[in-house]
């Protein structure tokens, strides 16, 4: 067995002492215990042994514990406390109301439904951590497939080899003006009233789908795109349009809350839309833990 697992001592050891310890008196532990006091007083005396300390001081009269046997009592209670939670903590496991999660996730995710799921979520589990990552889309499939996340929430492209998927949300996007823009007044815009417009979108590699959404949104449109940035994350996109460099596309519900300095507009005519799914791993069962928070997540779909 190696070193490491090897101790001069047994658990029984340790109970039987902290019984002692407790009672202060032999016989009324033996009693606690269901053994003979005889066979009590060997299984203390070995401890003393195997410790190379003296416990207990013994008298005609009393029992007390030592300066060594107080300090042993305060560091074996923390461990059989531990040990009697063990059969409890692994029935939390196996029902899924105990352990830790982790989730990837896009700015389109947390600004429309990862919120709601969250707080239901937690609400229901709160002993199950969740380890939150903003992510894009093309980072957390490759995430999955490597098995480094347990879920994620991003924009498909097409199926992703070893990944499961449940449409969370599917939106016609609208765009975001600066509050300064021309077109502020107007209640729905085309794409094609925003040809001099330049628009703020983000690297192609990161969610090539909705990117190519987006240019075939402008080609229905007739127009060609003025891309004056490709910046990530979401929110970057978003403050540069407060900044006024240009304008870029959200879903209705992302607009629910806006910062100052920019306005949302519905497009008529062609407009790019966007698809949100929770994605876990096909090639392995999911976890309680995991089933938890997908149902949680299926439950507010909004698609």
């Amino acid at each position: 067995m190696p070193r490491e697992y090897q101790f001069p001592f047994e658990l029984r050891h340790l109970v039987y002492f902290r019984e002692v310890a407790r009672q202060l008196h032999f016989r009324k532990a033996a009693e606690a215990l269901s053994i003979a006091q005889p066979a009590l007083s060997r299984q203390v005396a070995q401890l003393e042994a195997a410790l190379g300390v003296r416990l207990l001081s013994r008298s005609s009269r009393r029992v007390e514990l030592t300066q060594a046997g107080s300090a042993l009592v305060e560091r074996i209670e923390p461990v059989l406390a531990a040990l009697g939670r063990i059969p409890s903590d692994l029935e939390a496991v196996a029902d899924g109301r105990v352990g830790r999660l982790r989730v990837a996730f896009t700015g389109l995710a947390m600004a429309t439904v990862l919120p709601d799921i969250l707080r239901d979520f937690h609400r229901r589990f709160p002993r199950i951590r969740l380890e939150l990552n903003e992510s894009p889309t093309s980072a957390q499939i490759a995430a999955l497939q490597a098995g480094e996340i347990d879920c994620g929430l991003f924009h498909p492209d097409a199926p992703s080899p070893g990944i499961d998927t449940a449409m969370l949300l599917r939106e016609r996007n609208g765009v975001l003006l600066p509050a300064d823009h021309p077109l502020r007044a107007k209640k729905t815009v085309r794409l094609r009233d925003l040809a001099d417009t330049p628009f703020v979108l983000f690297p192609r590699s990161l969610n090539p789908g909705f990117y190519d959404r987006v240019l075939a949104a402008f080609a229905g449109a007739g127009v060609a795109p003025r891309i004056a940035e490709e910046v990530w994350p979401r929110a970057n996109g978003v403050g540069l349009v407060r900044a006024g460099v240009g304008a870029t596309f959200v879903c209705p519900s992302e607009a629910t809350y806006l910062p100052q300095r920019v306005v949302f507009r519905k497009l008529v005519g062609p407009a790019p839309e966007s698809r949100l799914v929770v994605g876990w791993r096909s090639t392995h069962a999911p976890t309680p833990a995991l089933s938890a928070l997908l149902d949680a997540a299926k439950a507010h779909a909004t698609h």
